[in-house]
């Protein structure tokens, strides 16, 4: 009990919270970053040139991205009038299992329906995620939050890692094991959800903010307009998520991107993903290793750590030249990638006022997910202007070294002593 203790997940319902990071990070694993990428170039593309597929592509999963982005903020609000955070989050977890297990109807040139598919899936992935999120401040206590975020990162990279490895191990190499793996994966999904569902309660609401029906709904974006105003009076907040949404986007380039750049160079499928793997389990131990450096140094110290090594990352990037490389670069990433994120999402939790989590991180979600559709672009019109994604690749260290210094300008204390004032002020009698 101890060592769950020290990880973070020593009562029953931070263990059920940090479930479903296992089980939604199966897909992003998996789906996203894997299977469906390489299946919808090779198999529902065809026999259109594999240039315009990729572009298809990008295009189709910008577009699901935009849309989760727009949608996330105004359902958040909702959430912080009525005690519907696990009911959207079980219909947005339901609707991403269907698409994800419809995925295994994809046959040879079913582009239009794959990227459908693809974009629900998405769509209903990341919009899950804003109400898991919700509930972190719920079921981690002030002290713990850290400790509680990088253990549910952990178990994501856990959770997906795993079931890439297997699923690579019986073999990827045929239409038939690809749609088993889309099955597999939406069984993983739904199962691991349950434990969340099941145990974790339903957040209190004050109530002078409960309303109901389409009442909830006018509230919601007049909670929005007040939201927006608002970021005034946690301006630490504030500038924490535009610092976020610049490093950010450093980091979601390279997850991104990483399997092209690593095409690009010549290095065979098999080995791209079982980089993939490799950063998967890699991120394990230095997830959870994050949460105890932050523990240290500080959460926003920790930060700043991760951001320095991911400037490592992109100038190694650049000189890589071998399947040898790429596996170093693979480990490399894995060793920041989730700590960096997860302490992300852990600080802006703890300045943020409990009541009103779900909109908040409506909020977060619009900066993560517009950071992850800037900093392809940009890397895109890189490798345009270069020819090649080399000299691109230096390009994303502007994003850490601006967003390091805008976090390094973020007051945590008075940040989280405004929240905590606010969290007083609306406390349920």
């Amino acid at each position: 009990m101890r060592f769950l203790a020290r990880i973070g997940l020593d009562r029953r319902e931070l263990r059920a919270w940090a479930a479903y990071d296992w089980a939604n990070s199966a897909f992003i694993t998996v789906v996203v970053s894997a299977v469906f990428p390489i299946f919808f170039v090779k198999v529902a593309g065809q026999p259109m040139l594999e240039v315009e597929a990729s572009r298809r592509f990008t295009i189709a999963t910008t577009i699901a991205l935009a849309f989760a982005a727009l949608l996330s903020p105004v359902l958040g609000a909702i959430a912080d009038r009525a005690p519907v955070k696990k009911r959207f989050l079980f219909v947005f977890s339901a609707l991403g299992v269907l698409a994800t297990a419809a995925m295994a109807t994809i046959g040879h040139g079913d582009w239009l329906w794959a990227l459908v598919l693809f974009g629900i899936a998405n769509i209903a992935a990341n919009g899950a995620f804003v109400f898991y999120d919700a509930l972190l401040p719920h079921v981690a206590r002030p002290d713990e939050i850290d400790r509680v975020s990088t253990a549910g990162y952990a178990l994501g990279y856990f959770g997906g890692g795993l079931l890439l490895a297997t699923l690579g191990v019986v073999g990827l190499d045929s239409t038939a094991a690809v749609h088993v793996a889309f099955l597999v994966t939406a069984a993983w999904w739904a199962a691991f959800a349950v434990p969340l569902f099941r145990v974790v309660p339903e957040p209190a609401l004050p109530p002078e903010r409960r309303v109901a029906g389409l009442a909830a709904v006018r509230a919601a974006f007049s909670d929005l307009r007040t939201t927006y105003r608002e970021l005034r009076r946690f301006p630490q907040a504030a500038l924490m998520l535009l610092a976020f949404l610049i490093y950010n986007d450093g980091i979601g380039t390279i997850y991104r991107t990483a399997v092209i750049y690593g095409a690009e160079l010549g290095i065979e499928t098999k080995s791209l993903i079982t980089a993939l793997v490799v950063v998967q389990f890699v991120g394990i131990p230095a997830t959870f290793l994050f949460g105890t450096i932050a523990g240290m140094i500080g959460t926003r110290a920790s930060i700043l750590v991760g951001l320095g090594l991911y400037v490592v990352v992109s100038v190694y990037g650049f000189f890589l030249d071998s399947t040898t490389d790429f596996f170093i670069l693979a480990v490399l990433v894995g060793l920041v990638q989730g700590g960096t994120q997860a302490l992300s999402r852990s600080l802006f939790a703890s300045m943020i006022p409990r009541h009103r989590s779900s909109e908040f991180f409506g909020l977060f979600a619009v900066f993560e997910k517009f950071a992850g559709i800037v900093g392809p672009a940009i890397f895109a019109a890189a490798q345009t202007a270069f020819g090649s994604s080399r000299p691109a690749i230096l390009s994303i260290i502007a994003f850490f070294v601006v967003g390091g210094v805008l976090l390094t300008r973020v007051d945590v204390a008075a940040g989280r002593a405004a929240a905590a004032a606010a969290n007083a002020a609306n406390a349920p009698i």
